[in-house]
């Protein structure tokens, strides 16, 4: 899922006094990646416990970014009558209250209540970041905003390399041992209850920071602009690039949401002993693939032409995890010499499709909203609904996997990265309908 801002113009602020509001709102961004890129331990962790289907834990994706769809509206409205400030502290008091729900989720084992706690943590981090994603930009020179956008991007991603790994030192101790295998009604009971003081911990460290935020000196934004309620929808879609461009995102946030979320379980399925962890790989992939565009655009290549690169990697990858070798190690063979482990082939095509991912919010965006003029806020609001897809596409991946088998159901993200190319190469130039 993208945290990352979208900019707004904004008078320069005084550098010195947005050091610690920033270093703030930095820790936020970092809570949003944690919690968001959890969900890729989650998965494995209640297909085991739960003993649920890849179709039944996809809901456990779309129980979590449906909620921003649902809420990216009503969130803009409570901010209105709230402030920014408060609506933050807010937005976290859900979310500490949605961690205290997965301990009686998970004592009593009923995945209905996961997934309320799921759909309750996706709202509180939707409220949040409609407050804080206008700070990044507002609290510094306009000029130097894609840095501190880009600086955010790379604390949400690099919180998705630590959680995998915290989750599974303190709740996963026991479920390596059962990459295939069912464990014990015992041992399963055993992992239920490692999943109480975490969250606890968790709760109570959000909790804290809602407390923190609200009364810190944080200034309160005064946005007159935001005052108008009226979104003229019927009039932004008669620009073919935005419309295009939605799409274009609601495919990629659904293969970025299944190539970060789904790999551990993947890696369980196939008898992979390290399963827990490798979403960290994903992550770390994309924060690789975010400095080579801070470092590449637009010095060596053009937005344009990286998305179009990005594209095609995807479809590459995409399909080498379709048609790979679950036996094969090549790839990390080529990377003996550092120490690292061995791992499958597929395993990794979907860990460099992070690589592939990176680039492309920050490359739609600019590009989807090109021309709109006065609709630009509008066209803007429908660029955030588009995070839909990463409840929609890994639901329809699941489905497909109840048809063929696990490995073959990833061909669902090959037409997504071909949709993708075609907006990079034509649909953004695309300036009229007729």
């Amino acid at each position: 899922m993208n945290n990352e801002a979208v900019a707004v113009h904004s008078p320069p602020g005084n550098s010195k006094s947005i050091v610690l509001p920033l270093a703030m709102i930095a820790g936020l961004f970092f809570i949003f990646g944690f919690v968001t890129w959890l969900n890729g331990s989650l998965m494995p962790y209640l297909e085991v416990v739960l003993n649920l289907t890849p179709f039944q834990a996809s809901f456990i994706l779309f129980s979590f970014y449906i909620a921003v769809t649902v809420f990216s509206l009503p969130s803009s409205w409570v901010i209105r009558k709230v402030g920014y400030k408060n609506g933050m502290a807010i937005g976290l008091g859900v979310m500490a209250l949605a961690a205290l729900l997965y301990i009686p989720a998970a004592k009593t084992h009923w995945f209905a209540l996961f997934l309320v706690a799921q759909f309750m943590m996706g709202a509180g981090q939707t409220l949040v970041q409609t407050a804080v994603n206008p700070y990044v930009v507002k609290m510094g020179p306009e000029e130097s905003a894609a840095r501190r956008i880009s600086l955010m991007g790379i604390l949400n991603k690099s919180a998705g390399i630590v959680a995998p790994l915290v989750f599974t030192a303190l709740i996963l101790g026991g479920m390596s041992g059962h990459p295939t295998t069912t464990p014990s009604p015992e041992e399963i009971e055993q992992m239920a209850s490692n999943l109480v003081l975490p969250y606890i911990y968790m709760a109570l460290v959000i909790g804290a920071v809602a407390l923190l935020v609200k009364i810190s000196s944080l200034p309160e934004l005064n946005l007159h602009e935001e005052e108008n309620d009226h979104l003229p929808i019927r009039e932004v879609l008669q620009f073919p690039s935005l419309v295009l461009g939605v799409i274009a995102l609601f495919l990629y946030v659904g293969v970025e949401v299944i190539a970060g979320d789904t790999i551990g379980a993947y890696g369980r399925s196939i008898g992979f002993t390290n399963f827990s962890i490798l979403t960290s790989i994903t992550m770390t992939c994309m924060v690789i693939g975010y400095i080579l565009g801070i470092l590449l655009i637009p010095r060596v290549i053009s937005q344009q032409k990286m998305l179009s690169v990005s594209a095609v990697l995807g479809v590459l990858l995409s399909l080498a995890v379709v048609f790979g070798s679950n036996e094969s190690t090549v790839i990390s063979s080529m990377f003996a010499f550092l120490g690292a482990p061995s791992i499958p082939d597929t395993i990794l095509c979907i860990a460099l499709l992070g690589l592939a991912n990176a680039i492309v919010w920050p490359a739609v965006w600019p590009l989807a909203l090109s021309g709109l003029g006065k609709y630009t806020s509008t066209g803007a609001a429908l660029l955030i609904m588009a995070i839909a897809g990463g409840a929609v596409v890994p639901v329809i991946m699941g489905a497909l996997s109840t048809v063929v088998d696990r490995q073959t159901a990833y061909i669902v993200m090959t037409p997504c990265y071909l949709f993708i190319l075609f907006y990079a190469v034509k649909g953004h130039k695309l300036r009229s309908w007729k």
